[in-house]
């Protein structure tokens, strides 16, 4: 039961939080109540989730030796031992096929396949020594939440806003550059070599550039007459302020005592949470109850 334990812990299943972008074009097309785009659309979320996880096991496996002398990092199931190197090896290749199998199965698309492929080789060649030149890692961190958004229109044959296309693509430069600023603050230069070219003035610039930016294009798809149109209503502008006040909070947190990951960012701050889930609630409202 413990070895069965850890190795669900090897999966980082609170990171499948960052699956739910799948469902992003899904939600604002109006069709959250058509069964089978929903079905499709849930499919494929667990197929990512079985082959995000397969990456996060191989990021594991090749940052053995640093995590085991990171202060959090190094009681991991992998740099801790309780799982061997050659066991997270298999448990990644069985989770892989069965996040490929499950899309090839269900989703008919094969277009939507590629996206799967996409992501997985990316990733790999992110923890093989992307990781280690800047500017690139974070392209690479950044492309991977475009990818589930663009893989969700896809698997739903959902025309995607260019407006929320860019508002997600700057809100995960801004989460991406904070967290390597975080990184910088926490651990210097020691826990990642691509710190070493990072200053937090850069990091900090960055961050506030596409902060602004994500606000902007958000505003801009809110009041978009296409959005209007496909929402058939004008509300959307008043979210604006909501979308502000989360940011405001995930800054505050993460100028605070965070290492800047998103996900630990928000699952750590019980209010950062009510924000975002009465936003969603709201977003809901509006969408298919106005």
């Amino acid at each position: 039961m413990t070895k069965f334990k850890d190795y669900i812990q090897l999966f980082r299943i609170k990171h499948w939080m960052k699956n739910f972008l799948i469902f992003l074009p899904l939600l604002f097309s109006r069709e959250m109540f058509v069964y089978n785009k929903v079905l499709l659309t849930f499919i494929s979320f667990i197929s990512f989730c079985f082959i995000s996880s397969s990456i996060y096991i191989f990021n594991d496996i090749r940052d053995f030796n640093k995590d085991r002398v990171h202060d959090i990092k190094k009681n991991r199931p992998i740099a801790s031992l309780r799982v061997s190197i050659k066991e997270g090896y298999i448990l990644m290749f069985i989770l892989l096929l069965i996040g490929l199998f499950i899309n090839f199965l269900f989703i008919k698309d094969n277009y939507s396949f590629i996206f799967l492929i996409i992501y997985f080789l990316i990733n790999i060649f992110y923890s093989l020594g992307f990781k280690n030149i800047p500017i690139l890692d974070i392209i690479i961190l950044v492309s991977g939440f475009v990818i589930r958004v663009i893989y969700g229109s896809v698997v739903g044959d959902i025309e995607l806003s260019n407006w929320l296309y860019l508002t997600v693509m700057s809100a995960s430069f801004f989460m991406g550059f904070g967290k390597r600023r975080n990184e910088i603050l926490k651990n210097g230069d020691n826990s990642r070599v691509v710190l070493k070219y990072y200053t937090k003035d850069f990091l900090d610039k960055f961050l506030y550039v596409f902060l602004v930016l994500t606000i902007v294009f958000y505003s801009l798809w809110s009041i978009d007459s296409t959005t209007i149109s496909r929402l058939n209503n004008s509300y959307m502008i008043y979210t604006i302020p909501f979308v502000i006040v989360i940011f405001m909070k995930y800054c505050l947190d993460i100028e605070g005592d965070s290492y800047g990951d998103p996900v630990d960012v928000l699952t750590s701050d019980k209010i950062l949470m009510i924000l975002v889930l009465l936003f969603v609630i709201v977003m809901f409202y509006l969408v298919y109850f106005l």
